[in-house]
């Protein structure tokens, strides 16, 4: 072979290999993977040595929606007694507040009173209920104060329904327990002594004479009202009832404590709507009162059940739970 060629073709492959060299080449082999970072060194973005992008959970938490506002209502139910008294008994739930109006002939017209015989205007907006009151002040069997003005003195040792500035209602003894320290007390309406204490019928509820003169013996007209451990008051009549059936009525419906109201067929009345300001049904059967009476004005002190205006604030402490 001719010398020159043999030096041409060893100068070729230097050349080429130097070339390949510099490329980072490696005879055949495909280009060397970059040097793995030193401890403590990120790798470059995008190098196929670069570590993965750690996952992150994400954790969702779905919130569950506010159960809605409890609506003010009135719950009714009848009960039949073992004797055969037919006894309509109210629950008053939900926000409500309490009036008590006096009558036109008793407790009469007083200086400075609000609440008249008439519910009118903006109360009969609200108005849910309304249902009778206690005695004639005559008869001397309970105190009566009305928006801070006693008409007649309130007595220690008996059953008092209390409402206080904020329409909050209560029921318990004058000077056992009530009124509550600090309780601003507003209006007060007191009748005998308790029918039910404890969440019992009263060793009294059996003798029905202690009750109240009656228009034909024992089976008259007669009304009640008490209180449950939720604060819920329960309101309970019949057109013919002894005072024990209130008072066992009452108690099976949780009341921890109840006071007799009025009794005889003109007194009794308990007039409800299904919704605020709507059109009221008397609910006691045979009661002699029409539904609007209390509408149209009464000669007795009464009591309305209206709904609290929107955004009223929460009870007073005192009244958040009921203890007898």
């Amino acid at each position: 072979m001719d010398v020159s060629i043999i030096r041409r073709t060893l100068l070729t492959a230097s050349v080429l290999a130097g070339v390949c060299a510099m490329a980072g080449c490696s005879g055949g082999q495909a280009a060397a993977r970059p040097a793995a970072p030193a401890h403590g060194t990120a790798a470059p973005h995008g190098t196929a040595g670069a570590s993965r992008p750690t996952a992150t959970r994400v954790t969702v938490t779905r919130s569950r929606p506010s159960p809605p506002p409890p609506q003010p209502r009135v719950r009714i139910t009848r009960v039949r007694t073992a004797d055969g008294a037919l006894v309509t008994v109210a629950v008053f739930l939900g926000p409500v507040r309490y009036v008590l109006h006096d009558g036109s002939a008793d407790p009469g017209p007083a200086a400075g009173l609000r609440a008249g015989p008439v519910v009118a205007g903006a109360e009969r907006r609200r108005l849910l209920a309304a249902f009778n009151g206690g005695f004639k002040l005559a008869v001397g069997v309970g105190g009566y104060m009305q928006e801070g003005h006693v008409l007649s003195p309130l007595r220690p040792g008996l059953a008092s329904l209390v409402i206080d500035r904020s329409g909050q209602a209560r029921i318990g003894v004058w000077g056992s327990g009530l009124p509550v320290p600090g309780e601003a007390v507003y209006s007060v309406r007191q009748n005998l002594p308790p029918l039910v204490l404890n969440g019992r019928p009263t060793a009294a509820s059996a003798d029905w004479g202690l009750w109240g003169a009656t228009i034909g013996g024992a089976y008259v007209a007669r009304s009640a009202v008490g209180q449950d451990a939720a604060g819920d008051l329960i309101y309970a009549a019949s057109m013919s009832a002894v005072p024990a059936d209130l008072a066992s009525v009452l108690a099976s419906h949780g009341a921890r404590v109840a006071m007799e109201l009025d009794i005889n067929p003109e007194w009794v009345q308990l007039d409800t709507a299904r919704r605020p300001g709507g059109p009221l049904r008397a609910e006691v059967p045979g009661q002699y009162r029409p539904a609007d009476q209390y509408l149209v004005g009464w000669t007795r002190d009464f009591f309305t059940v209206l709904a609290s205006p929107a955004g009223s604030p929460a009870p007073p402490p005192h009244m958040q739970q009921f203890r007898p």
